[in-house]
């Protein structure tokens, strides 16, 4: 059973030896390769007009812009350089309208709004009430009250209208991916959600549990769909996922990978826990009446998710365990030894 190399639309690939990379790397880096060449020209003709302290918060926020391209291409991490940019960029518009005055005021616009494409709404509304916080201390003895309140308003409405914004667009875009992501089914993840979550775990950096995939099967499933029809094979997958709810631990995440093939990402579980698992879900299975008059069984196959693998590789190597399984007899668990890459 051949499988096609793991693949989500939610990763974009990039020219860096096929990494598939976060849609949020590449608006990180779009949004300081955009900036440079706005800032760039402005630093040049201020060093040509010898205004050195506004030349050098220019070309500051050039050179800011270019190392963070650097480093998040090289390591994808994202977050801490997202907050970064954003408090780096917010403090060189307000040092920019210190030092040239009332007239630059209008740069606080872009500014602020480009923190909603890079942070969460809370944390780019915070930054920016801060920033606005520092550019009425700015502002407060170089504008009248009338002209200061205008400024304060339309910055607090922008800024408003933005959050509102990145807030709704944020919560459409988590149920659209949870719609997209359920089985229609069983109620349980689709192939798509699979594949996300294993790349995930995949590029995840950070100290975790090991964890294992179980790649399980319906044994003769085939000959259910012909001798009872496809509304009573359905039924069976039905009452397959809701048997797999009831026992499998609720840090453990279930999908069902295509037609009668299921899997499960077990986290915190090592090959010896996984195996547990496994034995038990079929155990569980074999004593189950999914079809009445009809036993139904599955074969598992258990691999250990390590880090010097690839999710393809993850997949892979389930499956080749599930394929010994249904070539052992059917009904039966087999796993992976850790060391087989």
């Amino acid at each position: 059973m051949n499988r096609p190399e793991v693949a989500s639309s939610d990763r974009w690939r990039w020219l860096s030896g096929g990494r598939q990379r976060r849609q949020e790397e590449v608006i990180l880096m779009l949004l300081c390769a955009l900036s440079i060449p706005s800032i760039l020209p402005f630093g040049v003709y201020r060093m040509l007009q010898g205004s050195w302290a506004s030349a050098f918060v220019d070309m500051a926020l050039v050179i800011g812009m270019l190392v963070v391209i650097v480093h998040v291409w090289r390591t994808g991490r994202y977050h801490a350089a997202s907050l970064l940019v954003t408090i780096f960029y917010s403090t060189g518009m307000l040092v920019t309208v210190y030092l040239r005055g009332v007239a630059l005021v209008y740069w606080v616009y872009p500014t602020m709004i480009a923190a909603y494409f890079v942070l969460r709404p809370a944390m780019a509304l915070t930054i920016n009430s801060a920033a606005l916080a520092g550019l009425v201390g700015i502002l407060v003895t170089r504008l009248e009250v009338v002209n200061l309140m205008t400024v304060v308003v339309t910055i607090g409405l922008v800024n408003l209208f933005a959050y509102i914004f990145a807030y709704r667009t944020g919560l459409q875009n988590k149920e659209l991916h949870t719609a997209v992501e359920l089985d229609f089914l069983t109620g349980i993840g689709n192939r798509r959600a699979l594949e996300r979550k294993l790349a995930d775990h995949a590029q995840e950096r950070r100290p975790h549990l090991e964890s294992s995939l179980l790649l399980l099967d319906l044994d003769h499933f085939k000959d259910v769909n012909d001798q009872y029809g496809h509304a009573a094979g359905d039924k069976v997958l039905i009452r397959l996922a809701e048997l797999m709810r009831r026992h499998t631990r609720s840090s453990d995440r279930l999908f069902r990978y295509g037609g009668e093939e299921f899997a499960i990402l077990a986290s915190g579980a090592g090959l010896s826990a996984a195996a547990r698992l496994a034995e038990g879900l079929r155990a569980a299975v074999a004593a189950s009446t999914l079809l009445e008059g009809h036993p139904i069984t599955i074969s598992i196959g258990v691999t250990h998710m390590d880090k010097e693998r690839t999710p393809a590789d993850w997949l892979a190597q389930a499956d080749k365990m599930l394929y010994a399984a249904k070539q052992g007899g059917r009904n039966a668990v087999r796993v992976a030894e850790q060391e087989t890459v």
